[in-house]
């Protein structure tokens, strides 16, 4: 399965401040309908107006916390995408808030692959955040948080490792 095939004329929503960040997702995701947005007001707009897939949020710059609680209400997948809001309090946040993924933009040359997971995921009816946690080990996030990254939320980690382990389990006894 090639990388661009679940993607393929998906309807994409990328929000951000960085002209740059933008113009690098329109051509890594060329193979779909791509819309892109530069402020909050104007992601608000398309995303109360238009039907998307995938909304991409950046989380700095654009309110992206307030553009995902608008993707979220309109069922429309969300994964944020971050540099300077990738702390493990955003972390947190974004999976409470029902972001699909959450991504550093370190890894934006991976976004096809990670999106690909997530659309493959919600196919058979699995976690999104599962491929995620293979594609970015604990050991990477180790290495920029410190090894002690989940300390401060541990009971909100057990939960969401078990939760993980459990769908994957019940997957696997359905197949």
């Amino acid at each position: 399965m090639s990388q661009g095939s679940l993607l393929e004329d998906k309807k994409i929503l990328a929000v951000d401040d960085e002209p740059d960040i933008l113009e690098a997702l329109e051509e890594l995701l060329s193979m779909c309908d791509f819309t892109k947005a530069t402020t909050f007001e104007e992601a608000k707009k398309l995303l109360e107006s238009r039907d998307f897939d995938i909304a991409i949020l950046d989380i700095m710059g654009v309110d992206g916390y307030g553009l995902l609680d608008i993707a979220t209400g309109r069922k429309i997948t969300a994964v944020m995408l971050t540099a300077h809001a990738f702390t493990p309090d955003n972390l947190v946040k974004s999976i409470k808030e029902g972001a699909a993924s959450y991504l550093p933009k370190e890894e934006l040359a991976n976004i096809t692959t990670f999106l690909n997971d997530v659309l493959q995921a919600q196919e058979k009816g699995k976690s999104t955040w599962e491929p995620w946690q293979e594609k970015l080990p604990s050991s990477y996030f180790e290495k920029r948080w410190g090894a002690a990254w989940q300390d401060k939320d541990k009971e909100f980690w057990e939960k969401f490792k078990t939760g993980i382990k459990d769908r994957i389990s019940k997957a696997k006894e359905n197949d």
